[in-house]
């Protein structure tokens, strides 16, 4: 069970397999797949995201995707984006990647929220700048809270997909050699009794892609 459901992670983060809103998302994936890094140091990874970035630069121009942020609608911000009402039912999430070695292993965080959660799939519609520092601009529903989250259903929850409790808020996945992190009570909200995971941070690991 747990190498189809690898497979058909693989698929999707390679574009083989389609999710929602996940063509653009894996479209840019791809691009940027073709200068992937050969090294982990610290260094290398931090000279490597700055000559990707610029690639990433040079593909939203060509492409005519970069938008425009209203910062009247801004709402609030965290360590890793800024969040803006888009209209009433929409919210925009502005995201600099910093999370992440590399913008690739960013847009596959969001391709993993979009094949786990497609409820609160996030649409890529853009990229902006501010202040010199590139954001992604992603469209998400908006939901609203009726109930405090339970943690540990969330816990159990996790844990029936295979996801372990490794530490506070963070899960790993044994089988599949994912990561998934920073899941508290403001990133996995509760509506009808029914769990929305908003905001996660899932990273690969090189187990992921053994075998």
């Amino acid at each position: 069970m747990q190498n189809h459901l690898k497979n058909e992670i693989y698929n999707v983060l390679s574009g083989k397999s389609q999710i929602r809103f996940g063509t653009v998302i894996q479209t840019i994936a791809s691009y940027l797949n073709d200068g992937e890094k050969t090294s982990t140091t610290i260094e290398v990874e931090k000279h490597f995201k700055k000559e990707e970035t610029k690639r990433l630069e040079d593909y939203i121009s060509k492409e005519k995707f970069w938008v425009t942020i209203d910062s009247s609608q801004y709402v609030s911000e965290g360590a890793e984006q800024k969040v803006y009402l888009k209209d009433t039912e929409n919210v925009l999430k502005l995201n600099d990647a910093i999370y992440y070695n590399s913008w690739k292993d960013y847009f596959y965080n969001l391709l993993l929220h979009n094949y786990f959660f497609p409820d609160t799939a996030y649409e890529l519609i853009g990229f902006t700048k501010n202040n010199a520092i590139l954001y992604a601009v992603v469209q998400q529903s908006y939901v609203s809270i009726i109930t405090t989250t339970d943690l540990s259903q969330v816990k159990n929850f996790l844990t029936l997909n295979g996801f372990e409790n490794v530490r506070n808020n963070d899960y790993y996945n044994p089988e599949l050699g994912i990561i998934l992190e920073d899941l508290h009570d403001e990133n996995v909200l509760t509506k009808n009794d029914i769990l929305y995971f908003i905001d996660t941070v899932f990273y690969i690991t090189d187990a992921f892609w053994e075998n």
